[in-house]
């Protein structure tokens, strides 16, 4: 693993200033899995208040990268995709991304995105190429 902690994974991405404007926040690392969280503001609703699609994404973008880059640095996303399931109830999201093939050049994770009364929000599917 790279990160020692979580506390040094947040060094880490400390300059992925975009998901850190958001309040994206890196809650766990461990071997090939993260959790990240993100408070809903009024920043990240939409016109017809619900939480923007990019907002979930970010997140979820964020969860991959924190878990990829504990295995390998760097790892950036090659290949995504994001299925929005239902609208956020609570106040805050949740991303849980677990590895389900770690390879010599690419990796593949699935991320969750729930809200904390539990309700599916999101299903984030995404590779990572990993660069030298």
């Amino acid at each position: 693993m790279n990160f020692k902690n979580v506390e040094e994974a947040r060094e880490f991405f400390k300059n992925d200033l975009y998901a850190m404007n958001c309040g994206i926040v890196i809650d766990e690392i461990g071997e090939h899995y993260s959790k990240c969280s993100m408070k809903i503001t009024d920043n990240h609703r939409n016109a017809v208040g619900g939480v923007m699609g990019g907002a979930i994404f970010t997140l979820a973008d964020l969860a991959l990268s924190a878990a990829a880059n504990n295995t390998h640095i760097p790892t950036v996303a090659q290949q995504v995709s994001c299925s929005f399931l239902s609208g956020a109830k609570g106040d805050t999201l949740i991303a849980q991304a677990t590895c389900v093939k770690d390879g010599r050049t690419s990796c593949v994770y699935n991320i969750e995105v729930k809200d904390n009364t539990g309700r599916n929000v999101a299903l984030f599917i995404g590779t990572g190429f990993k660069i030298f």
